[in-house]
């Protein structure tokens, strides 16, 4: 399984568990009030949660799904989401 897509809906506690998991993707800036998903990894370049944009990951980005994905399932709030291709 291929991770296209990564976001993070609202309700994010910043624990700090995603950027564990994979410090490539995900990141708490200092003074916010959520995780992001870089810009390193994002075909748009941009930091953010990704929920509007929804931007596709770069070919990096998605050699990240193993951990992207252990990193959705180890979210307590249950709030990362990502598509997939086969």
């Amino acid at each position: 399984m291929t991770i296209t897509r990564v976001w993070i809906e609202e309700g994010c506690i910043c624990c700090q568990a995603c950027v564990t998991s994979e410090r490539q993707v995900f990141s708490i800036p200092d003074g916010s009030d959520s995780a992001i998903i870089l810009g390193d990894v994002r075909l748009d370049g941009v930091s953010d949660r990704n929920v509007i944009a929804r931007g596709d990951l770069t070919v990096a980005g998605t050699q990240l799904s193993d951990t992207i994905e252990e990193a959705a399932e180890g979210c307590p709030m249950d709030i990362i989401r990502f598509t997939t291709i086969a």
